[in-house]
């Protein structure tokens, strides 16, 4: 596929390393040419340097024969404007843009469409962060908790602890722990290696354990891995920005919520917004302040300004004065590889973004993408098309189907019915299949299996 990014950010720079790594040809457009050399030094992609919302930029990267356009630069204005001048001059079929600033998020469906401002997919990386750190807190002890098929399947990723049922004992025996409840084992990560899980494997303390199942059996399912923790009550938000400001008129309802906040006239702002959480002008890396906010009862501390070193100081500070979980926002990847004992879970809007990005890029009939582990691992949600003939998974056994090294099918959404994935279970048209992909580089081959061949019309 042909594809044109816009932006040389770390967004688009992570972007393009994953694409130009499937074979795809891809041109990065900057304005910045050291990055663009950077990026060409240590990837097989073109680069052009210029203003991307131009006519001519668009015309040297390409534009007139680009399959698709994802405009993901630092500004709204130069993304919007970028996708009307692909549209109006170079007739491009799909464009995709970042849009931050909620005042067009509001107006998204009289801004964004052919009639007006003709962007085919609109990705707000502030929402979906939100949503991504609100299922952390719904769902107290996860790692990371992500949706299928309108939520009801959910991918969860647990750390095993000693004096869970399952812990030290073969996957298996869960089904005779819970005879009513139907889970998968889509992976194992012990000590950063990916097991494709067995029946036999046996679970150990400190595994990373991903499952599938059910969003009402989730519970039940982490129970078996680990003590449950408690159902969170109190929550601290640090940086009242459009990040943390979201999540906590998100939660301000359901929890006792708490936002520091160093800007004053932000602090107003905010305090006329929310209903009933507690705006505090101050610095979350100030111990007497957090002393004072009774740190030490505090379930959730959530980190969240736009300065990765504060946000990682302020965590570890609050992790010591007793905080029970720290969620942490850092966007330099670099970071994340340092983060020890004291920050709970780190959240990369990089990562979450790129995911939903990549369920647009994907070649077959894609419903969802989620990138994992930092880039490392990734779950699809596929729409199976066609029959025995012209498929080579319709009309199949999932132990008939030869998945790549490294891939394992974890549920299949028929309708409103969710078929946790048993050798048995044959997948028929229009299921959505979700798998589980521990190597990257077999993403090819799973898109290569789920097109229906030629026989087949839609």
């Amino acid at each position: 596929m042909k594809i044109i990014i816009l932006g040389a950010g770390q967004v688009g720079g992570t972007l393009a390393e994953q694409l130009a790594s499937e074979q795809n040809d891809i041109t990065v457009v900057d304005t910045d040419a050291a990055i663009l050399r950077g990026l060409q030094d240590r990837l097989d992609i073109r680069t052009v340097e210029g203003p991307a919302s131009l006519p001519s930029t668009l015309e040297r990267a390409g534009a007139a024969d680009a399959e698709l356009i994802i405009a993901v630069t630092n500004s709204d204005e130069i993304n919007i404007v970028a996708c009307q001048v692909a549209h109006s001059v170079f007739n491009s079929p799909k464009k995709i843009a970042r849009i931050r600033d909620q005042d067009y998020l509001n107006y998204h469906s009289r801004l964004f469409e052919e009639a007006h401002i003709p962007i085919d997919v609109i990705i707000g990386p502030e929402q979906l962060v939100t949503q991504n750190i609100k299922q952390l807190i719904v769902n107290p002890g996860a790692l990371q908790v992500l949706d299928f098929a309108d939520g009801r399947v959910q991918l969860v990723a647990v750390r095993a602890v000693a004096g869970g049922p399952i812990v030290g004992h073969q996957l298996k025996e869960i089904r005779e722990h819970m005879p009513k409840v139907d889970t998968r084992v889509a992976a194992i990560f012990r000590q950063d290696r990916p097991l494709i899980p067995e029946g036999d494997t046996i679970v150990e303390a400190g595994d990373e354990v991903f499952f599938l199942a059910d969003r009402k059996h989730i519970r039940n399912v982490m129970s078996e891995l680990r003590r449950i923790d408690k159902d969170y009550r109190k929550v601290i938000v640090a940086g009242g920005g459009n990040i943390g400001s979201t999540l906590a008129l998100a939660l301000e309802d359901q929890y006792d919520v708490k936002i520091i906040e160093q800007n004053y006239q932000r602090c107003r702002t905010l305090s006329e917004k929310m209903k009933s959480a507690l705006v505090l002008h101050g610095s979350a890396a100030d111990p007497q302040l957090l002393r004072n906010e009774n740190i030490e009862t505090t379930d959730v501390f959530c980190a969240l300004t736009n300065n990765d070193e504060s946000n990682i100081m302020m965590s570890m500070l609050a992790k010591r004065m007793g905080a029970k979980k720290v969620i942490t926002l850092i966007t330099n990847p670099a970071y994340s590889e340092l983060i020890g004992d004291e920050i709970d879970i780190s959240i990369s809007p990089q990562q979450i973004t790129i995911g939903t990005l990549l369920t647009h890029v994907r070649k077959g009939d894609v419903s969802s993408v989620h990138s994992l582990r930092r880039g490392a691992a990734e779950s699809l949600e596929i729409v199976a098309r066609g029959d025995k003939k012209s498929s080579k998974v319709v009309g199949r056994r999932l132990d008939e189907i030869k998945l790549p090294a490294g891939v394992t099918i974890g549920a299949i959404v028929r309708g409103n019915d969710v078929i946790i994935a048993h050798g048995h279970v044959a997948v028929e048209h229009e299921d959505h299949v979700i798998l589980f992909v521990t190597d990257k580089a077999r993403i090819g081959e799973v898109e290569k299996l789920f097109n229906p061949g030629f026989g087949f019309f839609f």
